[in-house]
């Protein structure tokens, strides 16, 4: 049984490299597709911000000596790239799925509208989120905060490499700690390095929670989406 009625999944673009780290691999977009379809299934509205790391990487160095702008709308475009792989692994799989994207491009997407995205997952469609909020200087974590609470989802689910947060980098530090619950306040006061402070900082004032997991774990989406003890709440503080 589903615990929420509708979530905002934000997979990073590394997501979809698999172990090779850049591109899209082809089959990791078909596992992450089927995990997606599996969830709107059973009920779950699922709308999607996919990061555009894996893609814009590959013309990092370059874009280091563009213009702040330009550069930031050359990673909007590849969150574009991404969104079209995972809405084609959807559809082949059945899944009927719309990508709306912030920065017009009508013969590749629908323009984000707020109430035509809300209609979407009313008819249990997936909605993928494309090209940030078509301005420089926000993140893709922004980007899913923003439309998070423009949709009214219950909850983020922020899709890692990591099971959850931890008080100190789990890959440098054996000793590290993962929590289970933690408030946005210490997030930001700890500079845990979860999602950006802008992002954390409009859940916060919005009492929206952040639930961080493993997207490396097949089935964490789900389970997820259930309700199961899978990585860390980010939350107002507990009573």
């Amino acid at each position: 049984m589903p615990k929420y009625e509708r979530i905002l999944l934000k997979l990073s673009g590394e997501a979809m490299a698999g172990p090779q780290s850049f591109g899209i691999d082809g089959e990791k977009v078909k596992a992450l597709a089927h995990e997606v379809a599996a969830v709107a299934r059973e009920g779950v509205q699922v709308g999607v911000v996919v990061g555009g790391g894996n893609i814009f990487r590959g013309v990092a160095l370059a874009a280091k000596s563009m213009d702040r702008v330009t550069g930031d709308h050359m990673g909007m475009l590849a969150t574009v790239i991404n969104s079209l792989a995972l809405c084609d692994a959807l559809e082949q799989i059945g899944q009927h799925t719309r990508v709306m994207s912030a920065i017009e491009m009508h013969q590749v997407a629908e323009p984000y509208i707020r109430r035509r995205a809300i209609r979407h997952l009313e008819k249990g469609r997936v909605v993928i989120f494309a090209a940030g909020t078509s301005n420089p200087f926000f993140s893709t974590d922004t980007a899913a905060s923003l439309r998070a609470l423009e949709i009214k989802a219950q909850v983020i689910a922020k899709a890692t490499k990591v099971d959850g947060v931890y008080d100190k980098d789990p890959k440098k530090f054996d000793d590290a700690v993962m929590y289970e619950h933690i408030t946005y306040t210490e997030v930001l006061t700890k500079s845990l390095a979860v999602m950006d402070a802008t992002s954390i900082a409009m859940c916060r004032d919005n009492k929206l929670p952040i639930l961080v997991f493993n997207q490396l774990t097949p089935g964490n989406i789900m389970r997820m989406a259930t309700g199961e003890p899978v990585g860390t709440i980010i939350g107002p503080p507990l009573s």
